[in-house]
């Protein structure tokens, strides 16, 4: 990652070498992840995606499956500084954001940080809060600033929030409101492993869950670089016309109240482009548009409340969608 590393801001189109050298960094992110996670290649790939393109993620399973294990996991194999906070109906907003304090040994009134300076955010059981203390992540997840008594403060670069959910059916939760989950690039779950995994898991001396032993092999300087040069690299106008004709398909669906907004969209573009280059690509083509629509678009997707009753999911609807809009075909000329 040298070239990156050492030329963060640089300019035109992306190269082959950047796509190598990204793709290289990106298997060893997901090889370092995966000495504590078994089995979940596909949603530690997702994960990392997402946190090198400047999203957050939404990690929502039931417990036990391993999603702190996961974000904690990526959190040390990105390096920088990492906090954990642990969301529970009596947590403050002051809790996640910090708040000023006065120091009787200077007489001065002084900031004291919260969970949210740091480069990886852990947001434990984020659907457990009350809503008041969620919404104090809206500025930070959109802005990466923090406005506390007139004062705005910057946070780290990089900056990943990775909030686990257990579902909103189980007792002492909360649903996230929209505007809150349009903040998360992606949202995926683990599942449960397959057999062979699971018995990895189970079997005595397994490695399996302990983060302590997964390797820091980047810094935050290297993803920050890596994200800035990505944002170059191409996306052919017949593919953004795809994905928006994605997005007004959703929109315009009966069963939808909300689709995708112009900002779920670009959000899909922007994660399109490092998927890409973490496949070897430099250029964007349909599969990508099929393989990460799910995952950035059904969160933002709000049925109406007949579609709901009869038994639709978001996730329906888009794969609905991907089914009946034609991808662009090569140019056979």
């Amino acid at each position: 990652m040298t070239a990156i590393a050492d030329s963060p801001r640089a300019s035109g189109p992306v190269t082959e070498t950047d796509v190598a050298e990204f793709r290289r960094l990106h298997q060893r992110l997901g090889d370092a992840v995966e000495v504590a996670v078994h089995g979940k290649r596909a949603t530690v790939d997702l994960v990392l995606v997402a946190a090198v393109a400047g999203g957050h993620v939404l990690l929502e399973d039931v417990p036990g499956t391993g999603k702190t294990t996961l974000a904690r996991a990526v959190a040390r194999a990105l390096g920088g500084e990492m906090r954990r906070v642990q969301f529970t109906p009596d947590l403050l907003p002051s809790d996640v954001t910090g708040t000023t304090v006065f120091d009787p040994r200077s007489g001065e009134v002084r900031f004291r940080p919260g969970p949210v300076f740091a480069h990886v955010v852990l947001a434990d059981e984020i659907n457990r809060a009350a809503a008041k203390t969620q919404s104090a992540l809206l500025e930070v997840m959109e802005e990466r600033t923090v406005t506390v008594d007139g004062s705005t403060r910057a946070v780290p670069d990089p900056f990943v929030v990775i909030a686990t959910q257990n579902p909103v059916d189980l007792d002492g939760t909360y649903r996230l409101p929209e505007a809150q989950l349009d903040r998360f690039l992606v949202r995926t779950a683990l599942g449960y492993p397959d057999a062979e995994h699971e018995l990895d898991v189970l079997r005595p001396g397994s490695h399996a869950g302990r983060v302590d032993d997964v390797p820091v092999v980047s810094t935050p300087g290297v993803v920050a670089a890596a994200a800035e040069r990505l944002t170059m690299l191409h996306v052919a106008d017949p593919l953004l016309r795809y994905v928006r004709e994605i997005g007004v398909a959703i929109r315009t669906d009966p069963r939808v109240r909300l689709g995708a907004s112009t900002r779920g969209l670009k959000a899909l573009v922007r994660c399109l482009q490092v998927y890409a280059a973490s496949q070897g690509r430099h250029y964007v083509v349909p599969h990508d548009v099929q393989r990460l629509a799910e995952p950035v678009l059904a969160h933002r997707t709000v049925l109406t409340r007949d579609a709901l009753l009869a038994g639709h999911r978001p996730v329906d609807v888009v794969h609905e969608v991907l089914d009946t809009v034609h991808p662009p075909q090569p140019d056979q000329s």
